[in-house]
Parts: C-alpha cells; sequence; structure tokens
C-alpha cells in the first residue's frame, strides 16, 4: 500500500512524505502417498487312479470211450483235460501337479512446492521551496 501526503505551507515551502508498504511471504505445500500390495496365488491339482482285475477260469473236460466187438476184441480210450488259470492285474497311476506364484511391491511418492515472494516499500521524504512539484524518489 502506499501513500503520498501533502502539506502546504503559508511561506512557500512544498514538504511531502512518500511512504509504500512491504509484504513477504512464502507458499510451501508437501504431499506424501505410499503403499504396498502382495498377491499370493497357489494351484495344485493331485490326479491319482487304481484299477483292478481279477480272473479265474477253471475248465475240466473228460473223455472216455469203451467198444468190445462180439469177437472179443476191445478198444478203450480215456482222454482227460484240466485247465486252470488264476490272473491278477492291478494298476496305480498317481500324477500331481503345482503352480505357486507371489507379488510383491511398495511405492512411495512425495510431491512438494515452495515458492517465496517478498516486496518492498520505499519512503521518502521531499522539500521544494518556491512553489515545486512533489515527487517520489
Amino acid at each position: 500500500m502506499s501513500e503520498i501526503e501533502t502539506y502546504d505551507d503559508p511561506q512557500g515551502v512544498d514538504y511531502g512524505h512518500y511512504e509504500a508498504g512491504a509484504e513477504s511471504g512464502e507458499l510451501e505445500q508437501l504431499h506424501q502417498a505410499s503403499g504396498s500390495e502382495s498377491d499370493y496365488q497357489s494351484d495344485f491339482n493331485v490326479y491319482e487312479q487304481d484299477t483292478e482285475s481279477a480272473e479265474s477260469t477253471d475248465f475240466q473236460q473228460g473223455h472216455h470211450v469203451l467198444v468190445e466187438n462180439p469177437d472179443g476184441s476191445r478198444y478203450e480210450e480215456t482222454d482227460y483235460t484240466n485247465y486252470s488259470n488264476d490272473t491278477y492285474d492291478s494298476n496305480h497311476i498317481f500324477a500331481a501337479e503345482g503352480s505357486e506364484s507371489s507379488h510383491q511391491a511398495e511405492w512411495s511418492e512425495l510431491d512438494a512446492l515452495r515458492e517465496r515472494f517478498a516486496t518492498e516499500y520505499v519512503e521518502g521524504t521531499e522539500y521544494h521551496a518556491g512553489g515545486g512539484e512533489l515527487t517520489a524518489k
């Protein structure tokens, strides 16, 4: 702010006084942010299969032939078949799959703004004798 004051003296002397104000200030702004995140994933699969089979076979067959002729001759035949089969089969299948992942992140952010400003003032006084003009210097 500035002011100019003048005084008129009856003897013809002018007196002037000039003032100006001064301001100063400061602007400061600070912004800070931070954070973190963490992720984890796990997939796991198990496959299992059992198969079993059993077989049992028993086979018996007999054949007997007897021939007697009137003349007294005789023919005799015997066939006997015995078959036995026992089979056992077992299968076991096992499979596993797996997956695992992890993620971790951290961050931080800082913004700062600082500004200074100043205005200065001037003050002065002048004398003018003989009806001169008043000026500020």
